[in-house]
């Protein structure tokens, strides 16, 4: 049985990850979603984090590699860090993916301004650089909040129909 949820997280995570692939709205992704259920749902802590940036890396073979692959990557591992801490509780997923939206938009749009040669390196461009990103993030924490629902949902779903159905059948099997 361990083996079987350990594969079907594994799944989801690289379908997840790959549908970055097909066609959608801008930033809206996966990202934080995968690194959030990769940790909750992995126990081993190196598979936590290498599953969802395996994931991305092969999307990235498609869709092509950028400068702030680097950042992007250890924020999703920082983000499989957060999920590991928490703790099958719907509040702090909640709270978790918001956050991690924020933080994600923050670092990566300072990323842009200090790096990109798009903004002069003031506060106009810094201000501009930000105004510029708000419908990304507003496509973004969508996509954040229904990845994560749709695959912190599923996996409930499933171990509530399937995986703790069979461990009862399982003690009512060695207890007989």
């Amino acid at each position: 049985m361990f083996q079987s949820r350990v594969f079907l997280v594994v799944l989801m995570v690289l379908i997840a990850a790959m549908s970055r692939i097909l066609p959608h709205p801008p930033n809206f992704t996966p990202i934080l979603a995968v690194s959030l259920f990769s940790g909750a749902f992995l126990s081993d802590r190196r598979l936590a984090i290498l599953v969802p940036l395996l994931a991305m890396f092969l999307s990235d073979l498609v869709l092509g590699f950028h400068s702030l692959m680097g950042l992007i990557y250890l924020l999703m591992a920082g983000s499989a860090y957060v999920g590991s801490k928490l703790q099958n509780s719907k509040s702090r997923t909640a709270i978790a993916t918001v956050i991690g939206s924020l933080v994600f938009f923050v670092t990566t749009n300072l990323a842009v301004w200090l790096t990109s040669g798009m903004y002069s390196l003031d506060w106009t461009g810094l201000t501009t650089c930000f105004t510029l990103a708000i419908p990304f993030f507003q496509n973004s924490i969508a996509g954040d909040i229904i990845y994560t629902s749709l695959l912190f949902g599923i996996m409930a779903f499933l171990d509530k129909k399937y995986f703790l159905a069979n461990r009862k059948q399982e003690t009512k099997l060695t207890s007989v």
